[in-house]
């Protein structure tokens, strides 16, 4: 990396931090806001504190910042705050590692980030600060565990996990990749646990139909994720009877869902999931001995894998059958790994003339394609009854009725894990499982360090035998603590909602601030959180209003997110050797060229490849802005008889301050903040113009035209704003200016010049007349070679345009 000078050095960033200290012009003091105030709330999601800030971090926080700034120039009352998810198991491993509590790890890297974030000139409040870690926060996790608990919400039961040995923990799905642990490679296996869950298939339907809240405001591909994430099926539970009469501890009937009824007609076997309890009380006593083995041998797969088409599909018979409930032909089940126990009933109907994965597995165990009364011809569909034919049959017979299902399941928040908040219930001989009283949280975890934390098969928290012996809160006999701790996205699933009244000791936040921030405006953060993240805020949202917290139905209005920052075509890792240091690139080009250059390389939600980013040409912007500001600033303001003046040439430069103040607000309002620094660009170069040979640096005209370039110029860098500011001689700081006022009259022209883009990135500029329509700026966009080279040939998939001002071509 080439070393440069930065236009603003570190030692003026630091200048200007000590000014923003001194100001605080970012908090928001706890309480009711005043009577008519404008609020926003802006959120980011909150990072997690394993090393300094990376790319992510910069792209984020910039993208965040810009719109965090804006609104406070609009005039907005804007909740900004910042936090950290501190509770986890890379704390946990490298405690483990280094022989130390996770506390040490996880504080250091927090003061680290924090000391970074200052430099970066984030305009977060560190008043409402939080950390998760901390039992100010924790009690109120735990508080929420309760509220779900004594909601019926939370339960313990069985169920099938995904375990990694190595770390000794359960992993989420999303946690296995390729078989292996995310975190420390060790292979994946299934293993069945007893544990605690959260009943969010309760909140299923609301949660899928509460979307129609967030159309438009969400991207689309968000709420698709989620949609399918949930996985709602409308369909029909059909009964199988039997066919070797009832056996003791099994239903007489084998239940099936299905969305496609019709099918019956090609039953040829059931299938169901091995691991379930399905399938071993279905198994005849001479199958269970092939099915416990068949069981071991599945547990080394992911559900993934064993469900995509085109796997080879595996299974073992149970030696049972049932019988068709129309026909009464009998029927053969089976142990098959491409069914999973937590769809539908945990078994299938077995269609190989209907289904690409029944027949691989119908090939596989010589089972027949299709019954001998099914017509199937190579390569075609069976003739099918009509589905509606085939339910009323099913509900005159007795044999099924109509039923939804789900993909989704129960939230497991178990963690057989020390670095997280302990699920506060008490395990009594007597009793049973009791709650802790409120009264009595927060359950704290012991000082546990090093070695105490290598977990042997359950959690560390076993071992703390002071802590774990406990009296029962019912009847006063001795008991043990739960030794499980909460997934950390519990810890998330709120922690919007303690920065609405931080410090308060007597509840977790209280409900008139939510009625004055909630939902929030605009949440910021990656696709990466899609489906958990999103999904769990916005059930216990919901689950908050029924018990009376809330009145909103959802946390966050409008979804912002970024793309991912790479490097060369791919993801940064240390193994490609394609890696960017944050902290290195800060040094060498300074914060404000790096966060324009973040912000000019393409829309917020694009992907953006560093190979691509050039901090070092934003330095030419820079530069230029700050000699426009010093030489307005050292040349004063004459102006004409007190005023702007009335020559041509500075009645045009005010036309061109006030058309882009115009533009880039409206460009602000869409999120085209790559646009907008273009546009600030060629409005410094129209006041360099004037300078050097139109009205002159004194004239009022160029004094608007610096100003309120030093004002739009802070959404994105912060210290050159600065400087600006005070070079046209007024108090610090920016941060205190107001959004310049368009002059409407001013507007008024007989050509203006559009802005042409190429998948969001600026491509080229039209001069069109003013009222130019759709039609005609399109056709004019599509003739500019900048185009045209860069559909090869091909017809654009969209077009979007906002006539006279922009232009959007998608390839």
């Amino acid at each position: 990396m080439t070393a440069v000078d930065p236009p603003i050095s570190r030692e003026r960033e630091e200048h200007w931090q000590r000014v923003w200290d001194a100001l605080d012009p970012w908090t928001v003091p706890p309480g009711r806001l005043e009577p008519g105030a404008d609020a926003r709330y802006l959120l980011t999601m909150f990072p997690y504190p394993s090393g300094d800030l990376h790319m992510g971090h910069a792209e984020v926080f910039a993208i965040e910042d810009a719109l965090a700034r804006y609104w406070r120039l609009r005039g907005h009352r804007v909740l900004n705050p910042i936090g950290w998810d501190s509770f986890g198991l890379p704390a946990e491993n490298a405690a483990i590692a280094r022989g130390e509590h996770p506390a040490t790890y996880t504080e250091t890297n927090i003061a680290t980030q924090a000391a970074s974030i200052r430099r970066y000139a984030v305009s977060f409040d560190f008043s409402r600060r939080l950390h998760t870690h901390e039992a100010e926060y924790y009690r109120w996790t735990q508080w929420l565990f309760l509220q779900l608990y004594e909601r019926g919400l939370a339960y313990r039961g069985a169920g099938w996990v995904n375990w990694c040995p190595q770390d000794a923990t359960v992993l989420a799905n999303e946690q296995v990749l390729a078989g292996r642990c995310e975190r420390c490679g060790s292979e994946v296996v299934r293993r069945e646990l007893t544990q605690w869950f959260v009943r969010i298939t309760d909140y299923a339907d609301r949660l899928l139909d509460d979307m129609a809240q967030l159309e438009g405001r969400w991207p689309e591909r968000i709420l698709a994720m989620q949609r399918n994430w949930i996985g709602r099926s409308e369909g029909v539970q059909i009964r199988f009877a039997d066919d070797g009469g009832a056996h003791p501890g099994r239903s007489a009937h084998l239940e099936v869902f299905t969305t496609r009824p019709e099918t019956l007609a090609g039953v040829t076997f059931l299938a169901v999931a091995p691991e379930s309890a399905t399938a071993w009380d279905w198994c005849a006593p001479g199958a269970r001995a092939a099915l416990a083995e068949y069981r071991e041998q599945v547990a080394t797969r992911t559900e993934i894998e064993r469900s995509a088409v085109g796997q080879t599909k595996t299974g073992v018979p149970l030696g049972t059958s049932v019988r068709h409930p129309l026909t009464g032909e009998p029927i053969p089940v089976w142990a098959a790994d491409y069914v999973l126990a937590g769809y539908g009933t945990g078994a299938v109907m077995g269609v190989p003339a209907g289904d690409e994965r029944d027949a691989a597995f119908a090939a596989a165990m010589g089972i027949p394609q299709a019954p001998a009364g099914l017509a199937v011809l190579p390569g075609a569909e069976p003739d099918w009854p009509e589905p509606d034919e085939m339910v009323q049959q099913l509900l005159t017979a007795g044999a099924g009725e109509r039923a939804r299902s789900y993909r989704l399941r129960d939230w497991l928040v178990s963690r057989q894990r020390f670095w997280g908040a302990p699920i506060p219930m008490v395990h009594c001989p007597r009793c049973g499982v009791v709650p802790v009283p409120e009264a009595d949280l927060p359950v704290q975890l012991p000082d546990l360090r090093g070695e105490q934390l290598v977990p042997e098969g359950v959690s560390p928290l076993a071992g703390a035998k002071d802590w774990l012996t406990v009296s029962c809160p019912a009847c006063g006999g001795p008991a043990q603590r739960d030794t499980d701790t909460m997934d950390t996205f519990v810890d998330s699933s709120w922690y919007f909602l303690r920065y609405l009244s931080p410090g308060r000791t007597d509840v977790p936040f209280d409900p008139a601030d939510a009625r004055d921030w909630m939902p929030a405006d605009t949440y910021v953060g990656g696709v990466e959180h899609a489906n958990l993240h999103l999904l769990y805020s916005r059930f216990v949202t919901k689950v908050l209003r029924d018990a009376g917290w809330l009145e909103t139905d959802e946390p966050f209005a409008a979804l912002l997110n970024q793309g991912q920052v790479i490097n060369r075509g791919a993801a940064m890792s240390k193994s490609l050797g394609n890696g960017v240091d944050l902290a290195e690139q800060l040094d060498t080009y300074g914060v404000d060229a790096v966060r324009l250059a973040i912000i000019f390389s393409g829309p917020p939600a694009d992907d953006l490849d560093w190979a691509d980013v050039h901090p070092e040409a934003m330095h030419r912007f820079q530069a230029r802005a700050l000699r426009l500001a010093r030489d307005v600033g050292a040349a004063g303001a004459s102006g004409a008889s007190g005023g702007f003046g009335a020559s041509a040439e500075a009645v045009e430069v005010r036309r061109s301050t006030h058309r882009t103040i115009a533009e880039i607000t409206e460009l602000m309002e869409m999120r085209r903040l790559n646009v907008v620094v273009a546009r600030l660009m060629e409005l410094v170069s129209v006041g360099k113009k004037a300078i050097d040979g139109g009205p002159g640096a004194g004239e009022l005209a160029v004094r608007e035209l610096a100003e309120g370039v030093a004002v739009m110029l802070s959404l994105f860098a912060p210290y050159t704003a600065e400087e600006m500011w005070a070079a046209l001689g007024h108090e610090p700081s920016v941060a205190r200016a107001r959004w310049p006022e368009v002059d409407r009259a001013l507007l008024v022209a007989e050509e203006v010049e559009a802005v042409v883009q190429v998948a969001g990135k600026v491509r080229g500029h039209l001069r069109v007349p003013a009222d130019v329509d759709e039609q005609e700026l399109r056709r004019q966009a599509l003739r500019l070679d900048a185009v045209r080279r860069r559909l090869a040939g091909a017809e654009p998939r969209r077009v979007v345009v906002r006539a006279p001002h922009l232009v959007n071509v998608v390839p």
